[in-house]
């Protein structure tokens, strides 16, 4: 692996920046960081009676300067807009947590949304935390089978829902749901039944006033399964003192500063769409734009112009869509207010961050996290040059290390610039995960010697920037070789009809494995045999001819989950013939 030999390096200067980063001094940051100072600057229940992540996303900020500061600004598929204030969020959101009180469901019970990005969603996980019950968001997109595994599997007391997905998925399986009490329908304007309640009512029966109770950090307090990408989707659980791990990672990764318009475009069936959507940038009390729609390049364009975003948050995936469209956004649609770019979800490639670069006039940022840490880990930030391809620096706070097996499968540290091996975390930050829901043995199989075992393979260079190769079930053993997916993709990314690809090992009797890449073209582009051996010698001479692919086979899309990753596991599984296995976060 050469990345670090042939990296280029995009600088950014204060000149060039339009605010002063919160970070302006990386390794003096990290050196001086405290989470004890992290949490100083939350304000923390009235009376020490601890750290509630609603209290600090809403209700210190509804009061003061915040308090008639838009903290939600909901744009509806069909043009219909919400507003919602802090002071009005904090309102909202008492009412549900009396709502909570009044069915008597307990502080710890899970309670479940299966809603597309609609206001109600997002009032509810607040309303739920503040009364000390775990919230669980699903995508709406999911078929009624891994709605029931997930709701089983997370002991589900409440459901919030839609009338059309009541009748259309949780009708067909409520019988299997014994625990399953209480749902809440969004839209039905009075009670078709007891346990099932209509939302609207219960709201204007609630009462505005609510006292949080007494929450200690490690309450849990959200539950999130896992994409599946890698296998059999895994429910993670996080506590109350994740909190100070968004507050950090908004200050210092996201750059947010005061009176900030910010966007997110991570649905919170995601992890993202919850600590990124939801948390981080509440608890700065700045305004996040909620879009219900799915994507549509013009759209997201507009949506950038005519609300004036200033930080925008999204996934490689809609970048490499946007890529596909033959447009020049910042001639056509005024972008001056965009400050920064970030990427999440899966390594950026440099094509991508190059393409933002041409296309916005900003670099992409890129960073790396799991629905296991809860939280940026590692990032590009604004004030730091950026080495495309890169998951960038760890964050303040963060300690991060690459490990290799030693003679007796124990992992140990490696300190040599440069060399490959299992990324680790140590633990324990705020917002790692406190276990699997009922699969205590997987978690404890995390861990070794308190550092977290990420399974991502990576290495570190001179600099201290990480380069991820990939998972270490992807990683493709070929003539003696070691290939990351990743590398090979990027490459043929730079090809100019590319618009994605995906890298697999594939069993060969004299190499062990080949590669073998799935391309998606660009807009307006047709496969041919003649594109196939002109893509083939492309790998050739940028990877030589031990890491170039061996076969390319042309695809319309890319099979990748709702939260925008590749599912190189199913291409796999395809190819040969194989189970598909869990597929219930398949985006069709």
């Amino acid at each position: 692996m050469d990345a670090v030999n042939k990296v280029e390096i995009i600088t950014k200067t204060s000149s060039s920046q339009l605010v002063k980063p919160n970070l302006s001094d990386y390794r003096r940051t990290k050196r001086e960081f405290s989470w004890d100072q992290m949490q100083s600057e939350l304000s923390g229940l009235p009376e020490g009676r601890g750290l509630n992540i609603a209290h600090e996303a809403v209700d210190r900020h509804a009061f003061g300067k915040n308090e008639h500061r838009i903290a939600i600004k909901w744009l509806g598929r069909t043009g219909k807009t919400r507003d919602y204030t802090y002071k009005q969020l904090k309102t909202k959101t008492n009412q549900f947590a009396n709502i909570l009180e009044t069915l008597e469901v307990k502080p710890v019970e899970r309670v479940f949304t299966l809603t597309g990005r609609i206001p109600e969603l997002y009032i509810a996980a607040l309303g739920s935390w503040k009364h000390k019950n775990i919230f669980c968001p699903l995508f709406s997109t999911f078929s009624p089978e891994p709605i029931l595994q997930r709701m089983s599997k997370g002991n589900a007391k409440v459901l919030l829902t839609t009338s059309n997905l009541y009748q259309r998925k949780i009708s067909r399986i409520k019988n299997q749901l014994p625990q399953l009490k209480h749902i809440l329908l969004t839209d039905a304007t009075d009670h078709l039944g007891k346990g099932l309640w209509s939302l609207q009512k219960l709201m204007k029966e609630a009462s505005d006033e609510y006292d949080i109770p007494p929450t200690h950090p490690e309450d849990h307090a959200i539950l999130h399964f896992t994409s599946g990408t890698t296998g059999k989707p895994k429910g993670a659980l996080h506590v109350h003192s994740a909190i100070l791990n968004l507050y950090m990672t908004g200050k210092y990764v996201l750059d947010f500063h005061p009176g900030d318009i910010y966007w997110c475009t991570a649905n919170p069936g995601w992890v993202a769409g919850t600590s990124y959507g939801i948390i981080a940038p509440l608890s700065h009390g700045i305004t996040s734009i909620i879009d219900e729609a799915g994507f549509d390049a013009q759209r997201w364009y507009h949506i950038l112009e005519s609300n004036k975003v200033n930080v925008w948050y999204t996934t490689p995936t809609a970048i490499r869509s946007l890529m596909r469209v033959k447009s020049t956004p910042k001639e056509t649609f005024d972008l001056s207010h965009l400050r920064l770019v970030h990427s999440v979800g899966e390594p950026l490639n440099p094509e991508a961050i190059r393409w933002g670069q041409s296309h916005f006039g900003l670099p992409i940022h890129d960073n790396w996290w799991q629905t296991e840490t809860g939280g940026i880990m590692i990032a590009n930030f604004p004030s730091t040059k950026i080495k495309p391809g890169s998951m960038g620096l760890p964050a303040p706070g963060i300690e991060a290390a690459i490990f290799q097996k030693d003679d007796h499968h124990k992992p140990m540290k490696i300190n040599t610039p440069g060399t490959y091996g299992e990324l680790a975390i140590k633990a324990a930050w705020p917002s790692m995960f406190r276990g699997y829901i009922h699969d205590e043995a997987r978690y404890r199989k995390c861990f070794s010697d308190n550092w977290y075992m990420t399974g991502d393979l990576a290495m570190q260079d001179e600099e201290g920037y990480f380069w991820f190769l990939g998972r270490g079930d992807e990683i493709i053993k070929t003539s003696g070789h070691l290939v990351g997916p990743f590398e090979v993709e990027s490459a043929l990314m730079e090809h100019p009809v590319v618009a994605e690809a995906a890298v697999i090992g594939k069993p060969d009797p004299m190499t062990g494995q080949l590669v073998k890449a799935f391309v998606a073209l660009k807009q307006d582009k047709e496969p041919s045999e003649a594109l196939r051996l002109e893509i083939l010698g492309f790998g050739r001479k940028k990877l030589g001819t031990v890491i170039a692919p061996k076969e390319i086979a042309f695809l319309d899309d890319l099979p990748k989950t709702k939260s925008g990753k590749i599912m190189r596991r199913l291409l796999k599984a395809r190819e040969l013939g194989l189970p598909e296995g869990d597929i219930s976060t398949l985006e069709f």
